[in-house]
């Protein structure tokens, strides 16, 4: 399965996700990709828009490779195995996990420009990304939103391997993916159009969908 581009993803999504319209949800994209990816989502449900937003915490001399993740109320999740082998301390993933945390902050407000986020307390909340590859990132923004109490967890995404859908459905009530080939090397192969989504992007579509 191809997408045409993320707003076609948005909309197979959406269909897919249809019958969640009658609970009243809440829609989290995944900034930047993920966002266009939602707002279909939630004009088909017609549900408000949010983001949440997760971020790799990188190793000390080699900020590429992640050794943790963090979400924007933050909540951080650590590769232990990763840390031990290259010598880092908890004080140290912590001091880089607020460094990333300032990074989200700024973010989340220029997205928002200055509203508040959605109340999750006992919603429906569907979070919603533009593909997953390994899923670490994610999992950051997974138990940010539990730690948000909803009444109901929804991972929505158009294309993610099977090894990462298996260890992210264990964090939801339900996983919805409409494309898991057997062959994946990059979220952006089964895109016709993967073109970088801009942050003016992101700002005009929670202006739009955003309640």
């Amino acid at each position: 399965m191809f997408f045409l581009n993320r707003k076609d993803a948005g909309e197979k999504l959406s269909r897919a996700l249809m019958k969640y319209k009658s609970a009243n949800p809440v829609v989290l994209g995944i900034p930047r990709g993920g966002v266009v990816v939602a707002a279909e989502v939630a004009k088909g449900l017609g549900a408000p828009l949010d983001v949440i937003i997760p971020r790799k915490i990188g190793a000390p001399h080699n900020p590429e490779v992640a050794i943790g993740a963090v979400s924007q109320d933050g909540t951080v999740i650590k590769d232990e195995a990763m840390m031990h082998l290259l010598g880092v301390s908890d004080s140290q993933i912590q001091a880089l996990a607020e460094r990333v945390s300032g990074e989200i902050a700024r973010r989340v407000n220029t997205y928002r420009s200055g509203r508040a986020g959605l109340d999750l307390t006992e919603k429906t909340v569907i979070v919603v990304d533009d593909g997953i590859a390994t899923g670490f990132t994610v999992q950051a923004a997974l138990k940010s939103v539990r730690n948000r109490n909803p009444r109901r967890l929804i991972l929505a995404v158009p294309v993610a391997p099977a090894d990462t859908l298996e260890m992210l459905r264990k964090q939801v009530d339900e996983l919805v993916c409409l494309h898991s080939p057997e062959l994946f090397y990059a979220v952006g192969q089964f895109y016709l159009d993967f073109d970088q989504t801009s942050d003016q992007e992101v700002i005009d579509l929670l202006a739009k969908h955003g309640k």
